[in-house]
């Protein structure tokens, strides 16, 4: 068998998230509070009334408008896909290969450096501050330096939470060569957003998800936001009919009622902030500020095992994330509802 595969394949080591039980999900930075149920009924009353025996749109183009006027961009420059892991995946392809090599800052997301060894690509990882900022001279340096096809940055950044600033982004931009993609999954819980530099910069994709704060990971829909002359190319090669009817009418739904959902966004920032400064307080941890629906801490006294174990044991699943560069004692906890929120807070304070 393994002469079938190519052989960076046998080296890769896959992304994964064991299942485990728990009363208390906070592991995968999650929306914490379901879909109302009339949003519920009014999507499967659309798609109860489409024929499921045909394609969807080739160009689902009325849902790509209801993007753009959700962002504040033009339709011709959205692309949509199974989540933007889908359209992640797309770039790399489109801009990667074994002499075309990607850049990125560590610690973040391990599928961006999964993909580019799937690929064959080099991988050219730049560290942040000890504050887990950004080091933007440092990935200027690095991008020209390697001669770097593409940049690729979380922000907020998955697991440090932190977002990079406008001003800094610009700048990478600016003064670098490289296709610059980031990676937007946690936008709607930060300040501002990166789409307001795609009319200045072709080089720009951003990339947004509805699997976090609009509360529908389970239906997997993303998007990418960029130039239409590149959206143009990369459909060159994007899979047809990666988005299915279910969620593209639900995408469309949640958008016309986005005015009475993103009220849940008030109440997980007001509950990130309370949970940062209890964990400030406690003896033994360490909290980092956050601009996402999650906190990084790190556990002073006893390993990030023994903390994870003590919690499992309380019903409470978090995300050990001690093996990311430079967390050797991190953790990961997701904004859960206010009684979650309290739980947590309570079985952490027994637990360190």
């Amino acid at each position: 068998m393994r002469d079938l595969l190519r052989p960076v394949i046998e080296g890769i080591t896959e992304y994964s998230l064991e299942h485990r039980e728990c009363r208390i999900k906070l592991n995968q930075n999650e929306n914490p509070f379901d879909l109302p149920d009339d949003v519920r009924n009014e999507v499967l009353r659309r798609v109860a009334a489409m024929h499921w025996s045909r394609y969807p749109e080739f160009v689902p183009r009325r849902q790509m408008e209801k993007i753009a006027q959700f962002t504040g961009w033009t339709a011709d420059g959205v692309l949509l896909g199974n989540g933007s892991n889908d359209l992640l995946q797309l770039l790399f392809t489109c801009v990667l290969d074994a002499g075309r090599g990607v850049l990125i800052s560590q610690p973040t997301f391990t599928l961006y450096r999964l993909l580019a060894q799937t690929i064959g690509a080099p991988v050219s990882d730049v560290p942040m501050t000890r504050s887990f900022k950004l080091d933007t001279g440092a990935v200027i340096n690095a991008a020209n330096g390697t001669g770097a096809a593409m940049i690729v940055l979380c922000s907020p950044n998955n697991p440090t939470g932190g977002q990079i600033p406008l001003a800094e982004l610009d700048r990478i931009l600016r003064e670098t060569g490289a296709l610059v993609v980031v990676d937007e999954a946690y936008v709607q819980f930060a300040g501002s957003s990166a789409v307001v530099l795609l009319e200045r910069y072709e080089r720009l994709v951003v990339l947004q998800t509805f699997s976090k704060a609009m509360g529908a990971a389970g239906l997997r829909f993303g998007y990418a936001l960029l130039s239409p002359h590149l959206a143009r190319q990369l459909t060159k090669v994007k899979l047809p009919y990666s988005v299915n009817i279910f969620t593209l009418i639900a995408a469309e739904v949640f958008i016309e009622r986005w005015d009475s959902l993103k009220s849940w966004i008030g109440v997980l920032v007001s509950e990130r902030e309370r949970i940062f400064s209890a964990l400030g307080a406690m003896d033994g941890i360490h909290p980092y500020a956050s601009d996402a629906n999650f906190l990084l801490f790190e556990t002073l006294r006893k390993t990030p095992a023994e903390v994870f174990s003590a919690l499992l044991a309380r019903g409470i699943l978090i995300r050990d994330v001690s093996r990311y560069p430079m967390l050797e004692r991190g953790l990961r906890v997701s904004v859960g509802t206010p009684a979650e929120n309290d739980e947590f807070i309570k079985a952490l304070r027994e637990a360190v």
